[in-house]
């Protein structure tokens, strides 16, 4: 463990208010949660590209690949798991610090480890999105196969199967993606995201 007594905190001149006037809106992590097939990662595209689109500076961490690099060494259970959501808010709260639109699309299937990415944020710069769709749902979608490899025992501590899923308590936006089309979810975050964008501005192309 590192010797906190012996850190120091090195102050910079550019600050987050910098960087936001430099790139023309404010910046904030869009951090959508849900189960395995619910849709997330094909939201968090779309909504990236969308806001790309209007001349937004935005980056998606997909969870997903995450643990392909920084996150690769940690594993399912409830401890790694936890950690997982750590990094990947402290890595989004950088995002956000430099003034860019920040996507997350996560799984993070547990109520504290949400309330601790939350934390890391300043109110207000965390909005957390639930890609609601019932776990029969995501099981018959199953796109990666993952569900059917859970069911036989090949994937322990799966969400959803072998691992509970913990439906957010106070979302601030939530989608449903089971009675609900891409492009209408999609719809619905823009509106909510535009009064908290400064310098956006979006009209649907219905």
């Amino acid at each position: 463990m590192n010797d906190e007594k012996n850190i120091f905190w090195h102050q910079v001149d550019l600050q987050m208010e910098d960087y936001k006037k430099l790139k023309g809106h404010t910046s904030l992590v869009v951090w959508l949660t849900g189960l395995s097939g619910s849709g997330k990662s094909t939201i968090a595209n779309h909504l990236e590209r969308l806001l790309y689109s209007k001349k937004i500076h935005t980056f998606l961490l997909d969870g997903d690949n995450l643990r392909h690099g920084i996150n690769k060494n940690l594993d399912f259970n409830p401890r790694d798991r936890k950690e997982n959501i750590r990094r990947i808010a402290e890595v989004s709260r950088l995002f956000v610090d430099a003034g860019i639109v920040t996507i997350v699309a996560a799984i993070s299937p547990f109520q504290s480890d949400r309330d601790m990415a939350r934390r890391v944020f300043r109110t207000g710069d965390f909005i957390e999105v639930f890609v609601d769709c019932s776990l029969d749902e995501c099981e018959n979608r199953d796109p990666k196969g993952l569900y059917k490899k859970a069911r036989s025992g090949e994937i322990e501590e799966f969400t959803g199967i072998s691992q509970p899923y913990e439906k957010p308590k106070k979302p601030e936006i939530t989608v449903n993606t089971e009675k609900n089309s891409i492009n209408k979810s999609v719809d619905q975050l823009m509106d909510y995201l535009i009064p908290r964008i400064k310098g956006i501005s979006y009209r649907r192309e219905d």
